[in-house]
């Protein structure tokens, strides 16, 4: 029987074993795609108790918690911090094949050198050790983030963000990169509440009223500028419902206009407003050099209860089922049609879409720079950031495109105890090529396979985004 999560955790072949230690271990990382508190890292501002840093935002916790019967209160609510601490022990003990039970133990061992499981008889121990570190000045939030070899970090901004922070790192020298991203989600989603109004505030970002969507798309090509002068690389969007219909500037202006005096939308006239938007920015970051997220498959809010109450996310938003290859298509051939298709990487929240993205981004890989995966498969995300999603993904990718082109893993995490993630993903990938090896289905190169994880786990990403 195997130690519990030992050096070979996850690493079933010899050939694994020597991929992950010798070359995929110790690469630095670039979490190109994150939520993490900008003003808390220039802050540098130690942590008063494990709960505070491991519960105190992480929905996929709370989730966990709240499936174990704890309350509201207890999750997400005023409670001591000593009893949510002692509820999510109960909760990790009964978590059996999720990967919150793996990271939990990664995070413990990394970070604070704990082998012992976590549990209700272990609890106090734990929380002792975990403390009396984290109020040390070496357990602040930057020097988290050293323990782990981070190199580049890409937070996820809106466009009338100031990125105060962003600057005042940069202008320290902070030697962690920390990068904004550009998310113009809420000038894209014409149908929710609160558009109106938000216009309203990027107009007044931008000194300027935005009447029609010749000026909204001129005040985020103005604030684009500005994230990229921070250091930005990268874009990001959120598609959660029909994105894309053939239209014209006249018509969506008309559509526009209706929606900002109050009038009701179809599903069309909203597909219409989006997929405008989403190819002309889609141009902008071609020209512009950036790379395109595109993340697709989320059903957010799903408990107006818990939304009325707690807001946002909050562990209520879920996976939806919508088929969406058909307007995916005419989006990216919208850009490229005309040669200004920008690096896109498309990522699947249900299981169903990893074969048909795989060779939809087949489709679009020609260019004449030399870009390696152009168009790439995202990382296993969200819901599917577990072992089967991560093989589910490396398999699907390698059997329809090029996983030595693929860019690797992100946290997509708004705490700062989650990059043992990189390492779990990491020992999955060495797992899955060492069986390759193993069954006889790749040569015994590991010279060349080594350097392939390598690539996966940073060199790629590094050359992607031009960092």
């Amino acid at each position: 029987m195997k130690p519990f999560m030992g050096e070979d955790f996850l690493l079933s072949t010899e050939t694994a074993k020597t991929l992950f230690h010798e070359y995929g271990k110790e690469m630095p990382i670039i979490d190109f795609h994150n939520h993490l508190n900008t003003k808390e890292i220039y802050e540098n501002k130690c942590y008063d108790n494990i709960a505070d840093v491991w519960l105190g935002g992480d929905h996929y916790k709370w989730r966990a918690m709240r499936t174990y019967g704890f309350s509201e209160e207890v999750v997400t609510g005023k409670c001591d911090p000593y009893e949510r601490f002692l509820a999510w022990a109960e909760t990790i003990q009964n978590s059996l094949g999720n990967p919150l039970y793996h990271w939990t133990h990664l995070e413990l061992q990394r970070y604070f050198g704990i082998t012992t499981p976590l549990n209700k008889d272990t609890a106090k121990e734990i929380w002792d050790v975990c403390n009396a570190k984290l109020q040390t000045q070496e357990y602040s939030i930057r020097n988290l983030l050293r323990m782990q070899g981070i190199e580049v970090l890409c937070t996820t901004d809106d466009p009338v963000d100031s990125l105060e922070y962003h600057k005042l790192l940069k202008e320290e020298g902070f030697e962690i990169k920390v990068l904004p991203t550009f998310r113009p989600d809420k000038a894209i989603a014409i149908e929710k509440p609160g558009f109106t109004e938000y216009i309203e505030t990027l107009g007044n970002t931008v000194n300027r009223k935005l009447e029609n969507v010749t000026d909204i798309l001129a005040a985020l090509k103005k604030r684009l500028q500005y994230f990229i002068e921070i250091g930005c690389c990268v874009s990001d969007h959120s598609i959660e419902n029909n994105f894309f219909v053939e239209t014209t500037v006249e018509e969506v202006d008309s559509i526009l206009k209706k929606a900002l005096t109050g009038g009701q939308l179809t599903e069309d006239e909203c597909a219409k407003y989006h997929g405008y938007i989403l190819s002309e920015l889609g141009r902008e970051y071609a020209k512009q050099k950036l790379v395109m997220q595109v993340h697709i498959g989320a059903i957010r809010n799903n408990s107006s209860r818990l939304f009325e109450k707690l807001g946002v996310d909050v562990g209520a938003d879920g996976v939806t089922d919508m088929n969406f290859a058909p307007q995916l298509s005419r989006l990216l051939d919208s850009m490229d049609r005309i040669n200004e298709l920008p690096k896109v990487i498309l990522y699947n929240l249900n299981e169903k879409d990893f074969q048909m993205l795989a060779v939809m981004m087949g489709n679009f890989q020609s260019n004449e720079e030399g870009i390696r995966g152009k168009v790439q498969l995202g990382s296993a995300w969200w819901f599917l950031d577990n072992k089967p999603g991560i093989e589910r993904h490396f398999e699907t990718l390698a059997s329809a495109g090029l996983v030595s082109t693929f860019v690797g893993m992100l946290t997509d995490s708004r705490s700062f105890l989650s990059f043992p993630r990189h390492e779990y993903f990491r020992r999955v990938i060495c797992n899955m090529v060492g069986k390759y090896v193993e069954n006889g289905e790749y040569p015994n190169d590991v010279k060349y396979l080594g350097s392939m994880i390598q690539n996966i786990c940073y060199y790629n990403a590094k050359n992607y985004f031009r960092l």
